[in-house]
């Protein structure tokens, strides 16, 4: 389970510190959010008390009317789960019995001069990104026609060099050797390159190339949905290899099916030309058009009428 430390929140969303805990919960682990509602007038059955919990302007409001000794005894009760953090939002006022309570049960007390819905969506955003599951696979992303293109296949195949000639053709290059892969939501994967390698591109015989430096900065991009891999392979002449493309093939990464594609590589074969163009057939399907099975309707189109003929001549 991915985490996100409190001092890295406080850090990244420049927050200021109210109150720092020494030895409670440190990790955030949760992407979901909690305003300190049901809670404030006493019920705690379902309190998610492992989310960061926000106190807004309604909420500070309510507080502010209650009589002390139940503002007391409420702030208590809350505090006595281990929540992670409480967040004022507008730089609202803290509350001296919620300084005592995160005191005295050792809490994070946070305050930011945001609105409450801008911190909100703000905060959402930032754990959807840090939170997301994450792997890294071997292979070269680039920027086809605005689809993210994942090339793997092993050592020496030509992922690089096919990538070097579709920067040449316009293309960009998100990442070589080294693709850093995180799902966003339920379906949208989005990789990206390790930042002490970004923007380079080894090939074999030539070394280390900075291809933003070479080609500009229009040749780069940080990040791409992926959208299409395509897995390049040695051609085996013993291997039958799709000549039709009416049955599709997908793998999965981080739980969702993507839509893979094997192209055997050998020499005088233009893979960048043929990258290009099931990149174009890719977004064709997307659109409802499948060259493939087009070609089989009229096929079986053409052998119905010659059926028919047949048997009007018998």
């Amino acid at each position: 389970m991915r985490s996100v430390s409190i001092d890295k929140l406080i850090e990244d969303l420049e927050l200021e510190i109210i109150h720092k805990s020494e030895n409670s919960i440190s990790e955030i682990t949760r992407v979901e959010l909690s305003r300190l509602g049901l809670q404030l007038v006493g019920f705690f059955k379902y309190f998610g008390y492992k989310r960061l919990q926000i106190i807004g302007n309604v909420e500070w409001h309510f507080l502010a009317g209650l009589e002390k000794n139940v503002r007391v005894s409420r702030l208590n009760t809350i505090f006595q789960y281990p929540i992670p953090a409480v967040v004022f939002t507008r730089n609202l006022e803290v509350f001296d019995e919620i300084i005592e309570a995160a005191k005295k049960y050792n809490r994070t007390i946070l305050r930011t001069p945001m609105t409450t819905t801008k911190f909100i969506n703000r905060l959402i955003n930032y754990l959807d990104d840090a939170l997301a599951p994450q792997i890294t696979m071997h292979g070269v992303l680039v920027e086809v026609y605005g689809m993210g293109i994942l090339i793997t296949g092993e050592s020496g195949v030509g992922k690089s060099e096919t990538a070097l000639e579709l920067v040449k053709r316009g293309h960009r290059l998100v990442a070589d050797d080294a693709v850093q892969i995180k799902k966003l939501g339920e379906d949208l994967l989005i990789g990206e390159s390790p930042e002490v390698i970004r923007h380079f591109l080894e090939i074999r015989g030539l070394g280390i190339l900075d291809i933003e430096r070479l080609y500009g900065v229009g040749a780069v991009k940080k990040w791409e949905a992926i959208d299409l891999v395509v897995h390049l392979e040695d051609w085996d002449s013993q291997k039958e290899y799709d000549r039709i493309g009416l049955d599709d093939e997908y793998i999965d990464i981080l739980g969702k099916q993507v839509l893979q594609l094997t192209i055997p590589v050998r020499p005088g074969r233009n893979v960048a030309m043929i990258l290009e163009v099931a990149t174009r057939n890719t977004r064709q399907k997307q659109f409802g058009y499948n060259a493939a099975m087009e070609l089989d309707k009229r096929l079986k189109h053409e052998f119905e009428m010659k059926k028919q003929g047949g048997n009007k001549q018998g």
